[in-house]
Parts: C-alpha cells; sequence; structure tokens
C-alpha cells in the first residue's frame, strides 16, 4: 500500500502543530488521533478516542538507545491510557487507533494489538514495554484479511505522525552507498537513510570502551547489550540487528567505544568521508 501515491488528511483542533493531530488517508476508514501526555483531559473531548481500537504509548530511555513503545486495545481507549497514566512513567505522546465510524468490536482490537505486538517484534525498532504477547483472537478468514488490510494503513499514519515502527530499516535490496568504520578491531558498516545512519548487522565493535565507566559512550553500549541490539560473541561486540542511530557521531562511538566525529570516522571505500561527500 505504502508503494503508491496517497493522500493524507491532518487536522490540527487547536491549531498547534505540536499538540494534538488527527490523521487520516482520504479514501479509507481508519483514522489516528495523536497527542502528548500534557493534553489528556483535552484529548478526552474528541469523540474517536473513545471508541474502540487499539493505542501505542511512545516514549524514550534515558540513554535513547531505542525508544520504548506500549501497545493495547480498548473498547473505550480513553479509560485504558488513564489507567497508563497513573502507572507507566516513559511515554510522552500516544496514537489511537479507530475507525471513522467506531466499527471495531473487541475481538477486532484484540487482534489488531496481537498483529502491531507481533509486527513491533519483527520489526525491531522499538523497545517493547509490554510484558507478554497478546494471543491471537479467533476469526473469520475474512475479518482478518480486512484488518490486515487496516493493518497496511495503520503503518502509513504512524509513520506520517512521526513513528515508523512497523517500517523495515533497509526497505530495498538495491545498491546501497555505503560507508566504513574500521579502526583497530572495529569492523563495522553502515548506510545514510533518511532517519539517520543504519549500521548494518554483523557489524564489530572495537572490544574496548575508552574514558570513564560513566562515560556516555560506555553507558549506550550497555543499553544497547541489555537490549540484545549488540551481542558479545568471544571477544567481539556484534551487532545482530541492524540499528539505526539518529546521527552518524552516534554510531561511531557505539562502534568505536569513544567519543568520535561520525562524519570523519565513517568513509567510502575510496576513503572520502561522510563529511565530503554530504555536507560539502
Amino acid at each position: 500500500m505504502s508503494s503508491r501515491p496517497q493522500t493524507i488528511k491532518i487536522f490540527l483542533p487547536d491549531g498547534s502543530p505540536t499538540s494534538i493531530k488527527e490523521a487520516e488517508i482520504t479514501n479509507r476508514l481508519v483514522k489516528a488521533l495523536l497527542f502528548p501526555r500534557n493534553k489528556l483531559q483535552e484529548v478526552a473531548k474528541r469523540d474517536l478516542i473513545h471508541f474502540t481500537g487499539v493505542y501505542f504509548l511512545f516514549g524514550n530511555s534515558e540513554e535513547d538507545a531505542k525508544s520504548i513503545v506500549y501497545i493495547g486495545e480498548g473498547e473505550d481507549c480513553y479509560s485504558r491510557i488513564l489507567s497508563h497514566n497513573r502507572s507507566k512513567d516513559f511515554w510522552t505522546h500516544a496514537v489511537v487507533i479507530a475507525t471513522k465510524t467506531d466499527e471495531y468490536t473487541k475481538t477486532d482490537g484484540k487482534f489488531l494489538e496481537y498483529y502491531c505486538i507481533e509486527q513491533a517484534q519483527h520489526i525491531n525498532r522499538y523497545e517493547l514495554d509490554n510484558n507478554t504477547g497478546s494471543r491471537k483472537p479467533s476469526l473469520s478468514e475474512s475479518r482478518e484479511y480486512d484488518l490486515l488490510d487496516n493493518f497496511e494503513t495503520i503503518k502509513v499514519l504512524l509513520a506520517t505522525l512521526g513513528y515508523p515502527i512497523f517500517e523495515e530499516k533497509r526497505k530495498s535490496k538495491d545498491k546501497k552507498e555505503l560507508f566504513y568504520c574500521q579502526i583497530n578491531d572495529a569492523n563495522a558498516t553502515a548506510e545514510l537513510t533518511d532517519e539517520g545512519l543504519l549500521v548494518h548487522k554483523d557489524s564489530i565493535c572495537s572490544s574496548k570502551t575508552h574514558g570513564q565507566k560513566d562515560d556516555w559512550a560506555a553507558g549506550l553500549r550497555k543499553k544497547l547489550l541489555e537490549q540484545k541490539v549488540i551481542i558479545q560473541v568471544g571477544n567481539n561486540l556484534v551487532f545482530q540487528s541492524d540499528h539505526i542511530f539518529n546521527s552518524p557521531s552516534t554510531a561511531a562511538v557505539t562502534v568505536l567505544g569513544r567519543r568520535a566525529n561520525g562524519w570523519t570516522t565513517w568513509k567510502d571505500k575510496q576513503g572520502r568521508t561522510l563529511d565530503e561527500l554530504k555536507r560539502k
């Protein structure tokens, strides 16, 4: 669905581009409602938030190694989010997904929750705050295909609102412009994307971390190890999945275990730096 041109309408109920947003693809039934946590009382006036659907709570970890998401469902999404307002600290924004005419059943919501959790785990862009997975409910074959079609709309709307939770990190296998960080025992490969620098799976980090134990580089590595983005293989630290960093320097710091300027550290096969090729 996302490979063809589409028209997406975004409505700002209070006129602020950083506040509440309603988004929809003009010829689809599914609609998204995004709001900051501090607008929880104001958003209660919107009909959509009280509909049956699936919702996402988004936030960041302290080290910012990977953003966090909680995925849930509810017959009245607002009441469910209110309970999380008391019990979960991490989230700063929420997105509610429902149909414009409140057509989802409880079972539909359960299926979307199940499938969204499954896909989020597979794509592995966000750290899931859900303690357990969701069980797949019993649905007719035709209804399941309807909801899978709805999921494609959900995927596009979330990415449009700034949360590409279901977008593949590497969208094609076409030949890419690759950059390398090969210093001492580090041997990493990456590509520049719309979202930042994507370090490829199987890239090897320097085995040492320089500086103090509480240094930013050590803290970032520790978080990635906890999330199993990086794993210990013998004496090496190896990326076990592709990982997007918001800047080349953050990626270089992780790979080298020390402070580094990523724009001059990452080079192509001809030895030209990222800075030479992309900023001059």
